[in-house]
């Protein structure tokens, strides 16, 4: 049987996909291959993908409904990862129906594909960190049976839309399924869009950085090696069918957004030249995970601390960039 990843040119898609294909699963992925960042860097993701046997990609959008309910038929697929997404909370200003097709129409679908192909065990879906909304520094870790009934941005009311179109699902149909709440992740081959790559290639650059939230932020930053040990995990234990399981994936060792900037300083042996600026609208002050749900269930426990991450992500800039030269 076949495991399908959404969103397979991704960021976190490709680590995924690249383990399971290590541990012997035959992988299909799926990804749209869309411009909202660099379509270079997704390329050169699956490339790496494509290389490896037991592999394969198919460009298309989950959103198509009809289209991903075949795939999933004719594939004869047993699990679906679904990580497909429009993320970004800023941009979700300026272009909010791309969150509706990817975010909204996009999760339907793969629903809409688990409960008619007849066999899927388990469908595990990214959720986000975003859905519990805005706490002030030093708030304490966000728990999964916390309200998440106020969200400060258009992208964490989609999510948060789709863990509740996931609850009836799983009710109406029996099925199996696992939302999984990341917490800002990061690492190699990593998004540009995400603070600590744009950092990094504007230090290099000797260019300013923005500075939002005048520097008083806090983020649950998440090496992407601990986050596929926990994708995994969660996905080799699907729930009963019928449930619709939340989990917390995370750090849960928050750092302010000024110790991260000066990490980077140091790997990067340049002092950052900083504008200080107030808080995006739809960007919250902090968030921290409680993991111990997830660490009970599989016993995860993020591995990786913050500085030794961002050194594996400079390394992997630097090399990757010279390449592109």
């Amino acid at each position: 049987m076949s495991i399908i990843v959404t969103g397979a040119a991704g960021f976190i898609g490709m680590h995924l996909a690249e383990r399971l294909l290590a541990r012997g699963e035959s992988v299909i992925g799926v990804d749209d291959f869309n411009a909202y960042y660099d379509p270079a860097l997704k390329a050169a993701r699956a490339a790496r993908l494509e290389a490896l046997p037991g592999f394969r990609m198919v460009r298309a959008d989950v959103a198509d409904h009809e289209a991903f309910v075949a795939l999933v038929k004719d594939a004869g697929a047993d699990r679906i990862v679904h990580l497909a997404a429009q993320a970004g909370v800023r941009y979700s200003l300026d272009n909010p129906f791309a969150y509706e097709r990817a975010n909204l129409a996009g999760q339907l679908s793969v629903l809409e594909a688990a409960r008619h192909a007849g066999t899927v065990r388990h469908l595990v879906y990214a959720s986000s960190s975003s859905v519990y909304g805005e706490r002030p520094v030093g708030g304490g870790g966000f728990r999964e049976d916390d309200a998440a009934v106020e969200p400060v941005s258009l992208y964490a009311a989609t999510k948060r839309s789709a863990e509740l179109m996931s609850h009836a699902y799983a009710r109406l149909y029996s099925l199996p399924l696992t939302g999984l709440r990341f917490f800002t992740v990061y690492g190699p081959w990593g998004r540009p869009d995400m603070a600590y790559y744009g950092f990094t290639r504007a230090i290099l650059a000797g260019e300013p950085i923005r500075v939002f939230g005048e520097g008083k932020m806090a983020r649950d930053f998440t090496y992407v090696d601990d986050i596929i040990h926990g994708i995994i995990g969660a996905l080799d234990l699907p729930p009963a069918p019928g449930e619709n399981r939340i989990l917390n994936i995370g750090d849960d060792r928050p750092v302010g957004l000024m110790d991260m900037i000066a990490m980077l300083e140091r790997l990067l042996g340049r002092e950052a030249v900083k504008i200080m600026q107030p808080m995006q609208p739809g960007d919250v002050t902090a968030t921290h995970a409680d993991i111990s749900r997830l660490n009970a269930l599989t016993g995860y426990r993020p591995k990786v601390m913050l500085e030794d991450g961002l050194a594996r992500f400079v390394d992997w800039y630097r090399d990757f960039e010279a390449a592109r030269d």
